[in-house]
């Protein structure tokens, strides 16, 4: 993803070179972390009634997931992030973890959605750890309930004084100026067409 621009709140149509929209506020934003900039506040939190009871076995059962087409090392830090994060795919377990509940959800008008990103602000600085991502990203689904489909890591750039980016799972992190962070989506439990690492879903999508 290229360089954000300045965020631009109050933008009357989204450009599909780089906008989106969150579903919900009627706004269009530079990136998916603007969601909390803007604060919004959350409502219900559901958990999701459609997958298999979480647990360490479902680390290994990942349909379009495993192997990831990385190499060993990747399929190891994928598996163990399936591990860290399976008791989450219960959004509660989340709050309770100190994930805070959003339901801004994240648009592109051509590529997809992210979904809800449930950001964790202890864990939002220069270290980067396989198994404690900073960012839950859900989807609401058609019947109200939340699914997991993946996780964000975050560095602060100001928390970053290298010259060259963040790495995890063998990728570097992307830069977005205008939020003041380094950051990278890894769709762990969601398969995604455009790839594992990439930011958007074709397949997901941010319901009313």
């Amino acid at each position: 993803m290229a360089d954000a621009g300045p965020p631009s709140p109050t933008l009357a149509t989204a450009s599909p070179g780089g906008f989106m929209t969150i579903r919900g506020k009627r706004t269009f934003v530079a990136t998916a972390m603007l969601v909390h900039v803007l604060g919004v506040i959350p409502t219900d939190v559901r958990a999701d009634q459609h997958g298999p009871s979480a647990g360490t076995s479902m680390a290994q059962t990942a349909p379009g997931i495993l192997p990831t087409g990385f190499g060993e090392p990747v399929d190891r830090d994928v598996a163990a992030l399936r591990a860290a994060t399976a008791h989450f795919r219960d959004p509660g377990e989340a709050v309770r973890a100190g994930y805070p509940a959003v339901e801004a959800c994240i648009a592109h008008p051509e590529r997809g959605a992210m979904g809800l990103h449930y950001t964790h602000p202890g864990l939002t600085d220069a270290t980067l750890e396989v198994e404690r991502p900073e960012v839950l990203v859900y989807e609401r689904l058609d019947d109200g309930t939340l699914r997991l489909n993946g996780v964000e890591y975050i560095v602060p750039i100001a928390d970053w004084p290298r010259s060259e980016p963040p790495r995890i799972m063998g990728q570097d992190l992307k830069r977005a100026s205008a939020l003041g962070i380094w950051y990278l989506h890894v769709w762990n439990w969601t398969a995604n067409p455009s790839g594992l690492f990439a930011d958007w879903n074709p397949d997901v999508k941010c319901r009313e």
